[in-house]
């Protein structure tokens, strides 16, 4: 065995006794970002390279640093994002939200799909969309400037790198109220993933040191942004256009009724995530008097 695979080993068991849910995972993530090879690569470092920084880099994530901030990106569909501090890490259970939204999109008969993705953070689902619904034009809005730095980040570097997609990711300063009024009635697909956490529930580390506060919190029941979010997306969808909205696991009931029969909505949906629990809720916006 190498050195470097002794010392990912030690360090899996030093990240399990400091609580890391994939010890094993991580202290390998952290290995093939410090050593600048793939993860299933390790084992061809020679020993004579190993560095030491691996070790400071471990300390930080057995601090409970996120790994992403410690390698500096994080994966999101077909997507390598650059995230840290200031901007919420993007999870996988969105990536479930936006491929619903994605396979929507791909079925509407419409010319040139207008999205809106509100609290949009590191661009992740705005950019998703924007990668795989080439005739997409997606307006991304974020209030938080931090995190609008971070979003205009990704969008350059895939702007840059995939120059087809140059256009069609537009970033907007802006809040999930008053987000986009020049687009009123024209929007296809209203979709976010906001905060949503009840104050003064229990989070994790990673979550309540690290991300954001502004896209973790939602009020005493957690449902302030998505009942800001149904007042917007009511604004901005044309008739028949859709709206896709996450949540915790358990708020799945409640947020259903944030998007009533009685509001206007149709076919509301509770969607589940690859746990097979409760993760977003979409429905249909058939327009006013419909």
């Amino acid at each position: 065995m190498s050195l470097l695979l002794d010392e990912v080993a030690l360090a899996a068991a030093r990240l399990a006794d400091a609580g890391v849910e994939s010890p094993r995972t991580d202290a390998e993530l952290i290995a093939a970002s410090v050593h600048r090879v793939r993860r299933g690569e390790l084992h061809t470092v020679p020993d004579s390279e190993f560095d030491a920084q691996f070790w400071s880099d471990i300390a930080r994530r057995a601090a409970r640093e996120p790994l992403q901030h410690i390698t500096g990106h994080a994966h999101f569909r077909y997507l390598e994002l650059d995230v840290g501090p200031g901007v919420f890490v993007p999870r996988p259970e969105t990536e479930v939200m936006t491929g619903w939204a994605i396979a929507r999109l791909g079925e509407m008969d419409v010319a040139r799909p207008v999205v809106a993705d509100l609290g949009t953070g590191s661009g992740a689902i705005a950019l998703a969309i924007g990668q795989e619904v080439p005739r997409a034009r997606v307006h991304a809005v974020e209030a938080d400037p931090l995190a609008r730095a971070w979003a205009e980040r990704n969008v350059a570097r895939y702007a840059e790198s995939a120059p087809y997609t140059a256009g069609r990711v537009m970033l907007h300063a802006g809040d999930f109220g008053d987000a986009l009024r020049e687009l009123d009635g024209t929007v296809d697909l209203v979709i976010s993933n906001p905060p949503y956490i009840p104050v003064g529930s229990c989070v994790p580390p990673e979550v309540g040191e690290y991300d954001p506060p502004a896209a973790l919190w939602g009020g005493t029941d957690g449902l302030n942004a998505i009942r800001a979010i149904e007042r917007t997306a009511r604004r901005l969808l044309r008739p028949g256009g859709l709206v896709a909205v996450e949540h915790g696991a358990q708020q799945g009931s409640a947020v259903y009724w944030v998007f009533p029969e009685e509001s206007g909505w149709r076919d509301t949906r509770n969607n589940k995530d690859l746990a097979g629990r409760d993760r977003f809720v979409t429905a249909v916006w058939p327009g006013e008097g419909a």
